[in-house]
């Protein structure tokens, strides 16, 4: 008689993918995105938001110090040292109040115009 293969419980939470920073659209090839690589929402796939390496914490939001600093963290650039990092996606929750930099400069705006 074969022993039975003991049963694994996963979790019940989502697995980690590697996606786009903005949309969330699983990136299934094999290997690391290239420059030229775009999702289909038309954002970057090669920056800096979608790289292991990418901590908001470190000098210049890169724990890589051998890296070349970028300035353009959602734009595609030439770094030697991405690797694609696997997360769960999150999207961002349209209902909540979103505080992010443009939007207090559209609500800024909308106010000094009256709209």
């Amino acid at each position: 008689m074969i022993a039975s293969a003991p049963f694994r419980k996963y979790n019940s939470v989502m697995a980690l993918t590697r996606h786009c920073w903005k949309c969330g659209r699983e990136y299934a090839l094999a290997g690391t995105p290239g420059r030229s690589e775009t999702c289909i929402c038309g954002a970057d796939l090669k920056v800096c938001l979608n790289c292991v390496s990418y901590d908001l914490r470190a000098a210049h939001q890169c724990r890589d110090r051998r890296a070349e600093p970028v300035f353009d963290k959602h734009m595609a650039n030439y770094c030697e040292y991405f690797e694609m990092v696997r997360r769960e996606y999150v999207p961002k929750a349209k209902d909540a109040a979103d505080t992010s930099r443009e939007s207090k400069a559209r609500d800024a705006l909308k106010k000094l115009f009256g709209d």
